[in-house]
């Protein structure tokens, strides 16, 4: 089993899902150490790309660490989409190039929906055409897409969006087994996924309920999808990667300990605040923190400590005095 895209080729097809105000330079990082073989960015938006926007731009750098890594766009119009691709394909403010420009086609969000982006161009298969032909014919890089079973349960044509996208010349296609109206609640049919696979010729990747070693071996057992994707199972545990390739290997998995999981942490924590600064960094990371220490004695009264922490000290001394409470040390 492997995937290529492009010049890259990936043996498990094993990647993280973009997540806005998740998969940022911090969680990629990690996420890569502990076995993700490519990442995809939080979404972009083309039309803030196109226009200048310095805060978009600095969204869209890709660091060092990351492991390698394909830069999601979002928006509608075909002609600005191309323009913004065009634009990101080449490496920002010394950063590295993306390995590849992915289309969002799967945001359930009202805000993205109701302007006619993310998950709402699964209403227009043609639009979609559109919009992969352009952007194929505008960079050198492959153009992958993201796609959800479709809008809601009466309108389920991830095939035929898919079909649309490969046509168009798309190089590969991440399914996400809900329906926008599910947004993620219930569970992901993957008899989508499966429908997909079976009917494009390109790479197909599983998205959805991915939490464990086993969901990802069950997924690709009965979709037989080329790899999957994982989003909400790496928050706040980058070490779910290491499991799924012990799992696809047959090997053995090994728990993190407590004190492995502070420890990573406070590694993500620190790598966010160089790159965003402490006012940014320490907000956005408290939901990630708080999954990290799951399962540590009085996890509350720490959640609720965190989250009146202002500096990476102050999250850090709250850490690690929870590690030496696991130890027995004073």
């Amino acid at each position: 089993m492997s995937v290529r895209i492009g010049e890259n080729e990936f043996e498990y097809g094993l990647m993280l899902a973009p997540m806005a105000g998740y998969s940022d330079r911090a969680m990629r990082h990690l996420c890569s150490e502990h076995g993700a073989e490519w990442s995809v960015t939080e979404m972009v938006s083309a039309k803030a790309t196109v226009f200048g926007d310095k805060k978009t731009k600095k969204l869209a750098r890709i660091g060092e660490g990351e492991g390698r890594v394909a830069l999601q766009i979002f928006g509608s119009e075909p002609d600005v989409m191309a323009r913004a691709a065009q634009i990101l394909s080449e490496p920002i403010d010394g950063g590295l190039a993306p390995i590849a420009i992915d289309i969002n086609m799967g945001c359930p969000v009202n805000k993205i929906f109701g302007n006619g982006e993310g998950s709402a161009l699964m209403k227009d298969p043609d639009l979609i055409h559109r919009i992969v032909s352009c952007v194929a014919a505008a960079v050198d890089i492959p153009v992958t897409v993201k796609l959800r079973a479709g809008v809601d349960r009466s309108h389920v044509n991830a095939v035929e969006c898919a079909l649309a996208a490969e046509a168009a010349g798309a190089s590969l296609i991440c399914v996400h087994g809900r329906t926008r109206s599910e947004m993620y609640s219930g569970t992901v049919d993957r008899e989508i996924i499966k429908n997909v696979k079976k009917s494009v010729h390109i790479p197909v990747i599983a998205n959805g309920d991915i939490l464990s070693g086993q969901d990802a071996v069950d997924m690709l057992a009965y979709t037989g999808a080329d790899g999957v994707a994982v989003g909400r199972g790496a928050v706040g545990n980058p070490f779910i990667f290491s499991e799924i390739l012990a799992a696809l290997k047959g090997e053995p998995h090994v728990e993190p300990t407590l004190a492995m999981r502070a420890e990573c942490a406070l590694k993500q924590l620190r790598l966010a605040a160089l790159d965003k600064g402490e006012r940014i960094a320490v907000p956005e990371a408290r939901k990630q923190i708080a999954l990290y220490l799951k399962g540590f004695r009085g996890a509350a009264t720490l959640r609720a400590e965190i989250n009146r922490a202002e500096t990476y000290g102050e999250v850090e001394r709250i850490i690690t005095e929870a590690c030496r409470e696991l130890r027995g040390v004073d």
